[in-house]
């Protein structure tokens, strides 16, 4: 016998309800389909299934075969582990194919991307450095970075950086640099920085009012390239958690304030992880009250952007 006092509520009463008349979220229509052999990218993209990120990857490309011929902006943002993993050469190739109109980086891709420049080869091994400081001490990183800074002139951080690439450049390396590849294109890269968050910050040469300048300066380009995303435009947020996520509310919000309405426009954050502000200052909030859509897709960058940029150029 229990010891309870209270009894297990008597369910046969209940009322219940056909499934057709309950409906599914989910039905056979929108199931998978077996890959046909030989069928390619294109193949590969139909049999997906058009359920939760299936079907957000299928609009994602689709969103941005659309801004292509529209000439809509399509701006790239990217944190540093996307450089480090090897992907500047097919974000290169999406910019010379119209798939990329626009980058925006922040200071750790570009650091990344300007060491691959010159040397060839980036990302050091901080645990190994860090207990004598010799982490974020190489010489031609902080000195040739923040030299182009101050002679930067009329250019943003990331143009100045792009031409001082075209000078300094290892040649064997040059093609593998987004920075120097864009430059060369005219397509423009703006970089945002926070002081202190950088390598070549604590470097003898670093002039920080010339790293303020540079960076707000880019921070005002890149304001401009948002406004143009108004109907159609795309905005990429691959693998930056904290800065780009917040670069890009802020430019959001100052379009709008100026007199832009920015509605109708596609987000797609690109990560192994979704963070919360990714999740909220690109997919949801400037989407609210203003159409379009924000998509989040979820997987490594060194996968997950090789695929995307194929389907791209197969049903571009």
């Amino acid at each position: 016998m229990s010891k309870y006092s209270i009894q297990p509520l008597d369910l046969s009463g209940l009322k219940t309800i056909s499934i057709a008349a309950r409906g599914g979220k989910v039905r056979t229509a929108d199931f998978g389909v077996p890959y046909t052999k030989g069928s390619g990218i294109a193949g590969w993209l139909d049999s997906l299934p058009k359920i939760l990120a299936g079907d957000s990857f299928r609009f994602a490309v689709e969103a941005l075969i659309r801004a292509r011929p529209a000439g809509k902006p399509i701006i790239w943002g990217m944190g540093g582990h996307v450089i480090k993993c090897g992907l500047a050469p097919l974000l290169a190739d999406l910019m010379r194919r119209g798939f990329a109109t626009a980058f925006a980086m922040n200071g750790s891709a570009a650091i990344h991307d300007f060491e691959i420049a010159i040397a060839g080869q980036t990302s050091e091994d901080v645990e190994a450095v860090l207990p004598d400081g010799r982490f974020g001490s190489a010489e031609e990183t902080g000195r040739e970075m923040n030299e182009a800074i101050a002679a930067a002139d009329s250019m943003g951080m990331g143009e100045a950086l792009g031409a001082r690439l075209v000078r300094i450049a290892d040649p064997v390396f040059a093609p593998h640099s987004l920075l120097l590849q864009a430059y060369n294109h005219a397509t423009p890269v703006t970089v945002h920085v926070a002081i202190g968050t950088d390598t070549p910050h604590t470097h003898p040469a670093a002039d920080a009012a010339a790293i303020g300048a540079t960076t707000h300066r880019d921070f005002r380009l890149f304001c401009s390239l948002v406004a143009g995303m108004n109907g159609g435009g795309v905005y990429l947020n691959v693998g930056s958690a904290v800065v780009l996520p917040e670069v890009f509310l802020k430019a959001v919000s100052a379009v709008r304030n100026l007199g832009s309405p920015l509605a109708e426009f596609t987000t797609i954050n690109l990560d192994f992880l979704q963070h919360y502000r990714p999740k909220v200052n690109v997919v949801e909030r400037p989407h609210a009250h203003a159409g379009g859509r924000g998509i989040a897709l979820t997987g490594h960058h060194e996968l997950i952007v090789p695929l995307l940029a194929a389907a791209l150029i197969e049903c571009g």
